[in-house]
């Protein structure tokens, strides 16, 4: 058994072989860690990507009830960007922790 091993090592064609997969799976840019750093990386990727399909449904959805209606485009305006007619002054209230106070 051990005969066998050590005729293998010499054997230039297994050695070289051996080198190889040692330099691929260790010394190379694509290496084993790096591959599995990508393989993670790109899941959380992919995990990303189907939460933010959703909320571009979610806008999406958003957009076109209030494209249609000009009272809500008022209010969306009003609530979110501030906005005011010229004769007329915005007060924004605050709680104790500097947060907006949200209407229920």
């Amino acid at each position: 058994m051990v005969n066998k091993i050590l005729r293998l090592a010499k054997n230039f064609y297994f050695a070289t072989g051996i080198g190889l997969l040692i330099w691929i799976a260790f010394f190379d840019a694509n290496d084993i860690i790096s591959q599995f750093r990508n393989s993670a990386k790109l899941s959380d990727l992919e995990t990303d990507l189907v939460y933010y399909d959703e909320k571009i449904e979610e806008v999406e959805t958003q957009r076109q009830s209030i494209l249609g209606n000009a009272r809500l485009q008022e209010k969306y305006a009003r609530e979110n960007y501030l906005m005011k007619k010229p004769n007329e002054d915005v007060y924004v209230l605050v709680n104790e922790k500097n947060e907006p106070i949200e209407k229920e």
